[in-house]
């Protein structure tokens, strides 16, 4: 099990006495002084993380971003529109006072517990919360106070992130009753900006996959599939219309696949721009949280409000970004992968920017194994408790976290090390390959996923089409497959990919599509059990 048979027996008895003698005891103190509490939210490690490639700052930086003015916008006829526009589009009515935060919270409070029976992506509501939020939004503004363009707008949080008052299950039947009475950094960053928060969205169990303790989340344009990836609740949810934007997180990949399963545009940000403090930890190397919205637009407006530095998480720092709004796109050179949506390229291309073939080079061919050890390795640390009381037995599903944290146990504190040192060779390998400023490709590949993570470089996904979907019922169907393709930048260059993404978005409209959850087809129902279950990627 340790690759250790150059010990002969005489060594292995010897280490045995002085292991217990002692490792044991420091085990146990160890133990005793951080992890007796499951979660990670308390004692973070002094190893911290650092994905910058350079200590120059970025040219042009602004405290905050200048928001394009919207003129013009009237409110739509129907609640069905209205729950489709975009975040600017909705804080234009809330500012001109042609809809209030109270009717909005009605609005995509009645569309949550709609579609929610179908979806299974809510896990709690949180009603009197959000009509005590919106009411003091409208208050504020009867008195000329305007915070901008998140003010009085609902929204939803995965429900690995704590807001006092209410449940943060971790998506995990061992955890469903907590509660915790502490304020989740990123909450309170929305708050701050007028945000109003409708829902607790499902996180997978303890943040692996789609499977959570009260069933498993499906995709809204295809709802024979699940929605794949842990973010599984914010993805489908801003899907669907029930919210207008969700904040999610991704360890290796919860925020990319369900993004692109559900067809929603969505941003990994920078390693370290979002404070993670008030969020269940996996691995404090990895954790990021990022926006689910309409488009890249959305992105843009949410990831202002909620960068910056957290002074209780380590690992957070104030990134200063040139705005995204104010990028000169016909000044960048931008590669593009043999895997990358041609139509992408050959818009960006009419647009002025520098299109090239693009591959990124690098030895180290463990990338996958690097990101395997480091994130097991570190969620053990996180839920030791959980798993020495055997609460593992009653995970949701089995063949996750306890297969991967029983192998965990028993990688040597050296090999995580090395992998670590591994991790150095490849990002200082990637940087030396990154000649352009940002790379199109596929954001869903499993390599360039754990790869992206280690390295801790941004991505945001954008949907860039659909095809119909495999064996379709003869009578008919609206559900489709959706296509996405990813924008991939440096670290601390968020700005860049979201320019791209916008100028992207400006001239086509598949982010403004919606998904067929009311009108699915001739005889076309929700299968239980489905029929369909897509390929669960474990973290090989």
């Amino acid at each position: 099990m340790l690759d250790a048979n150059f010990f002969d027996d005489s060594k292995v008895l010897d280490i045995a006495r002085e292991a217990k003698e002692f490792n044991l005891p420091i085990f146990a103190a160890n133990r005793e002084l951080v992890a007796s509490e499951n979660g990670g939210l308390h004692n973070p490690s002094c190893l911290i993380f650092n994905p910058e490639w350079t200590d120059e700052q970025v040219e042009n930086a602004s405290n905050r971003f200048s928001y394009p003015t919207l003129s013009g916008i009237q409110k739509p006829k129907t609640e069905e529109d209205i729950a489709f526009m975009s975040i600017l589009e909705l804080g234009e009515l809330i500012r001109t006072k042609q809809i209030t935060s109270v009717e909005l919270v009605q609005i995509f409070l009645q569309r949550l517990k709609r579609y929610n029976p179908v979806l299974e992506s809510v896990i709690t509501y949180t009603d009197e919360l959000a009509y005590k939020q919106a009411k003091e939004a409208d208050e504020l503004l009867a008195k000329g106070v305007y915070l901008g363009p998140l003010h009085g707008i609902p929204y939803g949080l995965k429900d690995i992130i704590v807001v006092p008052g209410y449940k943060t299950t971790w998506g995990s039947g061992s955890f469903k009753d907590q509660v915790h009475n502490i304020e989740a950094w990123v909450y309170k960053r929305l708050k701050s900006a007028g945000a109003v928060l409708v829902a607790k969205l499902v996180s997978g169990s303890l943040a692996y996959d789609d499977i959570w303790f009260g069933g498993r989340t499906r995709n809204p344009w295809n709802i024979e599939e699940f929605s794949t990836g842990s973010s599984a609740g914010p993805a489908a949810s801003t899907s669907a219309g029930m919210v207008p934007f969700a904040i999610g997180s991704e360890t290796a990949g919860s925020i990319t696949y369900p993004a692109a399963r559900c067809g929603v545009t969505a941003l990994r940000p920078t390693f370290g721009t979002v404070g993670r403090t008030g969020v269940m930890s996996i691995a404090e190397s990895l954790d990021k949280l990022g926006p689910f919205c309409r488009s890249a637009e959305d992105c843009t407006v949410v990831l202002d409000t909620i960068r910056g530095k957290d002074p209780d998480d380590l690992s957070s720092r104030y990134i200063p970004l040139d705005d995204p709004f104010s990028v000169d796109i016909k000044r960048l050179t931008v590669g593009y992968m043999d895997d990358a949506e041609m139509e992408v390229v050959n818009v960006l291309k009419s647009k002025g920017v520098k299109m090239v073939p693009f591959k990124l080079n690098y030895t180290v061919d463990s990338v996958q194994g690097i990101l395997n050890f480091t994130m097991d390795v570190e969620m053990l640390a996180h839920f030791d408790e959980w798993q020495r009381t055997r609460q593992d037995d009653l995970y949701e599903a089995q063949d996750q976290w306890p297969t991967e944290l029983r192998r965990a146990r028993v990688i040597p504190a050296v090999d995580y090390v090395q992998a670590q040192r591994a991790r150095r060779k490849l990002i200082q390998e990637v940087k030396k390959s990154f000649t352009v400023d940002a790379f199109i490709g596929n954001a869903t590949d499993w390599e360039r996923v754990c790869l992206g993570n280690l390295v801790g470089f941004p991505v945001i996904v954008v949907p860039t089409g659909f095809k119909n979907i495999s064996s379709p019922p003869s009578e008919g169907t609206r559900r489709r497959t959706t296509i996405t393709t990813g924008i991939y930048a440096r670290p601390n260059h968020d700005h860049i990919a979201l320019a791209l993404a916008m100028a992207y978005q400006s001239v086509t409209y598949h982010h403004k599509q919606r998904p067929p959850i009311d009108n699915l087809g001739p005889n076309d129902i929700r299968p239980y059990p489905p029929t369909t279950i897509p390929h669960r990627r474990l973290h090989l």
